[in-house]
């Protein structure tokens, strides 16, 4: 499957967070989402949630978790503190379609100095993640920043090292 990147919808939650927060949104297309995660110790609160469909099929559910609730992109983007992207497959998806859209997302939205820059991050991530091989219906992806690291947890396992680039996070928030 050729699908858009993987945190296309990211921007959309964040900016549509006043329309989803209204609604305390808690279940997105049968995911639950819990109001509050804690990420490094600290609490964070559901800013935003969305589905990626892909000709007309759900991909995945995804909600962004921060630590003060903003309705501009821009505004999570500058947040400072842990951040949680969690992402729940709502279809079957090899390891390599999840890495290879989400790495189409980061050279669509970044110059390719910058993505340059972020090549040995990319390469630490790609490699965690190939190594689940594939993302069956309700796998469960958290994506969390904190002290300037990033961590990749599949299905409740922690995949790879944290990666220290502290570029590698918020790139991922301007797919």
């Amino acid at each position: 499957m050729n699908h858009r990147p993987l945190l296309a919808a990211l921007a959309f939650a964040a900016m549509t967070a006043h329309a989803s927060l209204a609604a305390a949104a808690t279940n997105v297309a049968g995911v639950p989402f819990d109001d509050t995660a804690i990420v490094g110790g600290q609490t964070l609160v559901l800013n935003g949630t969305g589905v990626r469909t892909r000709l007309l099929f759900k991909v995945y559910a995804m909600g962004l978790y921060v630590p003060q609730r903003a309705s501009d992109a821009g505004a999570v983007q500058n947040q400072s503190g842990s951040k949680r992207i969690r992402i729940v497959t709502l279809r079957d998806l090899s390891a390599e379609q999840f890495v290879d859209a989400l790495v189409d997302g980061l050279r669509k939205n970044h110059s390719a100095e910058a993505l340059a820059a972020l090549d040995p991050a990319i390469a630490a991530f790609r490699k965690a993640m190939l190594e689940i091989k594939d993302a069956p219906t309700s796998t469960e992806v958290l994506l969390e920043s904190w002290n300037g690291a990033t961590r990749l947890t599949v299905a409740g396992k922690r995949r790879g090292e944290d990666i220290p680039d502290e570029r590698l996070f918020p790139a991922l928030l301007r797919i």
